[in-house]
């Protein structure tokens, strides 16, 4: 069984970002856009148990996606890259290490 926390992000870029900077292991999960609500139950089902953490982009797909998630996993933890930057993939390394360091999520000390 799976213990810990869960990031669910909208690609394969993001994943790979985020995954630079993480000091603990967290499942990283893609939902590689926008999904249904069906779809998202069961890409989280095996999930239910762990912090479920949101980092989408700051666009129109993923304010869809993340209004979707706040509608059926209210618990779920809610991180929010800069509007400038608009992308996880293309925010600044720093910046995303604060953001998660925020949501009590380690990361590597080079990137504090």
């Amino acid at each position: 069984m799976l213990e810990g926390k869960v990031l669910l992000v909208e690609g394969r870029s993001d994943k790979q970002r985020i995954m630079r900077l993480l000091a603990e292991p967290i499942e990283i999960i893609c939902t590689n856009g926008t999904v249904s609500p069906t779809r998202l139950e069961e890409i989280l089902a095996p999930y239910d148990h762990l912090e479920i953490y949101v980092f989408v982009d700051a666009d129109k797909s993923g304010e869809k996606l993340r209004a979707l998630i706040k509608r059926e996993f209210p618990e779920a933890f809610h991180l929010y890259t800069d509007p400038t930057y608009r992308e996880v993939a293309t925010t600044p390394l720093k910046f995303l290490a604060t953001i998660l360091l925020g949501a009590n999520i380690d990361v590597k000390s080079e990137f504090i």
